[in-house]
């Protein structure tokens, strides 16, 4: 039984950041879903509109766990930590925009697609798009200079 809970750990260790990434993505995707549900079914706002909402809560909850253990960035000094949050948020803006609002907009409206099916289907994008982003990026580690 050691044996394994060691070779578990060493995979984990080797493979901690996609790991991690996947977990708190999920979880990014829990808030988006929960809060969509929310703002569209609980208090009847149109399905574009929650969207966007759920996506910012989500966004706010990304880069909390994004940076303290995903990627585990630390920042020096309060512009190195705004510049990392600003790309962060930026990076989100144009996976928003192009996944979570438009595509959604896209299949909802024009195309009539369930909003469910439509928020799984932009979900899947929106992790895959931001994973990229973020590890070439946002929080791409910095080459020290010797």
């Amino acid at each position: 039984m050691n044996k394994i809970l060691k070779e578990i750990k060493e995979l984990y260790l080797k493979y901690k950041e996609v790991i991690n990434y996947l977990v708190f993505g999920g979880l990014a995707t829990v808030v988006n879903f929960a809060s969509y549900f929310v703002f569209a079914r609980l208090m009847g706002l149109d399905e574009i509109i929650s969207s966007g909402l759920s996506w910012f809560c989500s966004v706010l909850f990304a880069y909390i766990t994004n940076k303290l253990f995903v990627f585990e960035s630390k920042t020096d000094t309060a512009k190195a930590f705004f510049t990392e949050m600003i790309s962060f948020f930026l990076a989100r803006v144009a996976s928003g925009a192009l996944c979570d609002v438009g595509t959604f907009a896209l299949m909802v409206k024009v195309f009539h697609i369930n909003d469910i099916f439509a928020k799984i289907v932009t979900q899947v994008m929106v992790i895959i798009v931001n994973y990229f982003f973020s590890k070439l990026i946002v929080f791409r580690k910095k080459k020290e200079v010797q």
